[in-house]
């Protein structure tokens, strides 16, 4: 017991060789079978053999895992870093008329313009927000709220594999009245135009669907969409989460043709809690938030100037370094994908590949992938040490479900229950896909034996 607190198991061993690092396992007030999860959990990785895993008890390495896990969110970048620390400085109120409120207001308005560089947003096209939940939220409630009032309808198009920050916000607003149809996708996870054209009406006043899909990373055809919107009623808003896509793919509100953008900063190497609502110019939307004048009198609030300079930086940095990062994202993502085909193939490990084999129809960083018979989120938490990833399953209060992108993708169940979501980054090494290739397959081989 530590301190008088709950029990605590402490199982260790000496890595081999020299000047490997200790490994150690700590869990409060676990049953004494830990000791065998302990034992499983340290199979996956390294040079251990059977024998060894069957000694060793061991599931945390001194060193960090190795980060596959971009899509659920990014590291700070150092140059973000740095200039959070030169704006904590900048502790002025920006709506004060004196100097120290025009240096934090300096800050944004030059922030603004590097979010608009990256977006092609107008010079008041940019609202600052505190991520892309709210961003999400403002622009379909506050754009569905003012089409209605205008008289001009209360129909809403979206698609069946968006994120919960906008179906959640539909069935919100399906109690408010409105109807709401939710598209479907083929078996790549791509919204079908066809499908557009059965459910667009004079009086869809609303039109959201994501530019890049988070768990398979499809590309969706936002401008085609748009357009088809916009030959039934010229009015309507069209609004695309652009979360997942901004930084990794261009991500521009003209070439994509719509009206509403959403950006999530964590997602781009940003902090977490900032992020902005891309607008056209003439768009109007009711108040989300209420209170004062900020954001031009847009989004009540006052603003928080580190994290939007925070946001500024990085945008600047993705448009600076976008093709670099979209070929470095390709080759680290492809050679994941081959090494990993290759290696469950020669193990006889039946999987299927998820999302389109087009890369211009996907994001470059983003592999999904599903292995028949394994239970992801069972994957996810043996290889918990060595590899952070995501699995396309989740286990509540006992009961294992597929997520609504695998279920719409039509994805069989006996695969859709063992999907992985690996996705890379600007920081990933052909080392760190080695490694990980090799943690999960060996993971995998051995838990198909029940070893």
């Amino acid at each position: 017991r530590l301190g008088g607190g709950a029990p605590m198991l402490v199982t260790w061993r000496a890595a081999p060789g020299q000047g490997s690092p200790l490994v150690a396992h700590l869990g409060q007030g676990r049953p004494c079978n830990s000791l065998l999860r302990a034992q499983k959990a340290a199979r996956p990785c390294g040079r251990l053999t059977r024998r060894d895993a069957r000694r060793d008890m061991v599931t945390a390495v001194a060193s960090d895992p190795i980060y596959l896990d971009y899509n659920a969110t990014t590291p700070l970048h150092d140059e973000v870093k740095q200039a959070m620390v030169k704006a904590l400085e900048l502790f002025g109120n920006p709506s004060s008329g004196h100097a120290y409120g025009a240096r934090a207001k300096d800050a944004i308005t030059a922030s603004r313009a590097s979010v608009a560089a990256l977006t092609g947003a107008g010079p008041n096209g940019v609202v600052f927000t505190s991520g892309g939940t709210e961003s999400n939220n403002w622009a379909l409630i506050g754009g569905a709220r003012s089409q209605r009032s205008a008289g001009r309808g209360s129909h809403i198009i979206t698609s069946a594999i968006e994120h919960p920050a906008v179906t959640e916000v539909c069935k919100h607003l399906e109690q408010e009245g409105f109807e709401v149809d939710y598209v479907p996708v083929d078996a790549e996870g791509i919204v079908q135009l066809d499908e557009v054209r059965k459910v667009v009406r004079s009086d869809t006043v609303l039109v959201s669907v994501m530019h890049a899909n988070n768990e398979v990373g499809s590309v969706q055809p936002i401008a085609e969409i748009a357009q088809i919107a916009r030959s039934s009623n010229p009015h309507v808003l069209v609004h695309t989460d652009a979360s997942q896509s901004v930084g990794k793919i261009p991500a521009n509100i003209h070439d994509l043709g719509v009206d509403l953008l959403t950006i999530a900063g964590h997602k781009l190497y940003a902090p977490k809690g900032v992020g902005a609502l891309i607008m056209k110019e003439g768009v109007a939307l009711e108040k989300y938030m209420h209170g004062a004048g900020h954001e031009r009198g847009l989004r009540a609030g006052t603003e928080n100037t580190v994290h939007i300079v925070a946001l500024g930086k990085a945008c600047e940095l993705a448009l600076a370094t976008m093709g670099e990062r979209v070929q470095h994202s390709s080759q680290m993502r492809e050679l994941l994908r081959a090494s990993l085909v290759a290696r469950l193939t020669e193990k006889g490990i039946s999987f299927r590949v998820n999302g389109p084999a087009d890369p211009a129809k996907r994001l470059p960083n983003t592999l999904s992938i599903s292995l028949k018979g394994q239970m992801g989120s069972e994957v996810v938490a043996r290889l918990a040490p060595q590899v952070a990833f995501s699995a396309g399953s989740a286990c509540h209060h006992g009961q294992v479900t597929v997520s609504s992108v695998l279920a719409a993708m039509q994805i069989p169940t006996e695969f859709a229950l063992g999907t992985l979501r690996l996705s890379v980054g600007k920081d990933t090494t052909e080392e760190d896909v080695t490694t990980a290739v090799d943690c999960i397959v060996k993971a995998v081989d051995m838990a198909r034996m029940g070893a």
